[in-house]
């Protein structure tokens, strides 16, 4: 349930489409004459886009969440990687029986780069399919075909490709491997998505050293502008908004600890 309401209210929420929303309602206000609720519809939708697609809003809230977890020293013995699935074009893969990387790819792309450094690691691809609606491919069913391209031998590889979203990756990846203790496990994402993912792990009684990628902020952007792109600066803010959404979602679900886990507590971020 908890993944449908999710998509659901995703749906709605998200720069673009709550911009087409408020427009959409404004227009209906002004057919029934009324003229305030159509300015405030109109306002609204040209706050939410002209933020999002014309200043550094989105960077400067991404940032955060990048920083929160830095990479570590890489340790010296490494027993499992595991990588998090969203770094695959799901429906083109699904139909072309290929390895399309999408903007998150640096995710498998690294994970393949610390599997060939560490031969004797295991490495779990831990995602399913996610469309509500559209056929597509989970990462998990994808990724054997890349990693083993790049010389990873398939008989490394832990497929887990049940998992719908983030805590579904943390409990199933958990059942799967059952980790020894004092084993080193890498946890590989986004950085701007480690922050909830560690903390998942974490409340599955899974330890993982995080090693984020797919860095999407240099720091230095700062407020101002039409600082970058107009359609990069709403795909950021977009990122970020989902990914703001997603800690206090999951956080007011019981699924982590804090809104904004950090590596200096305990388990559960």
């Amino acid at each position: 349930m908890f993944f449908y309401v999710s998509k659901i209210l995703w749906l709605f929420v998200q720069p673009l489409n709550l911009a087409i929303i408020l427009l959409l309602a404004g227009l209906l206000a002004a057919l029934v004459g009324r003229k305030r609720l159509f300015a405030t519809g109109s306002v609204l939708a040209f706050l939410v886009l002209g933020l999002s697609a014309w200043t550094s809003l989105g960077a400067v809230m991404l940032n955060p969440l990048e920083e929160r977890f830095p990479r570590p020293a890489l340790p010296e013995r490494v027993d499992g990687i595991i990588v998090l699935g969203g770094g695959m074009e799901s429906a083109i893969n699904f139909v072309r029986s290929g390895y399309e990387l999408n903007a998150s790819g640096d995710r498998m792309v690294e994970a393949a780069v610390l599997a060939l450094r560490f031969p004797t690691a295991k490495v779990v691809i831990s995602g399913g399919p996610i469309a509500m609606v559209r056929e597509d491919e989970g990462d998990a069913a994808t990724a054997p075909r890349l990693f083993t391209a790049l010389g990873v031998t398939a008989d490394r590889l832990v497929l887990e490709g049940k998992s719908r979203n983030t805590y579904e990756n943390a409990v199933f990846t958990k059942q799967l491997i059952t980790p020894k203790p004092g084993e080193t496990w890498l946890l590989v994402t986004s950085a701007f998505h480690m922050p909830r993912a560690k903390a998942l792990f974490d409340k599955a009684g899974f330890p993982t050293v995080p090693w984020p990628v797919d860095y999407r902020t240099s720091g230095k952007e700062g407020i101002g502008l039409f600082r970058t792109d107009a359609n990069e600066a709403l795909q950021t803010t977009t990122i970020a908004t989902r990914e703001w959404i997603g800690l206090i979602a999951y956080w007011l679900s019981g699924r982590i600890d804090r809104p904004f886990p950090a590596p200096d507590v305990g388990p559960g971020g």
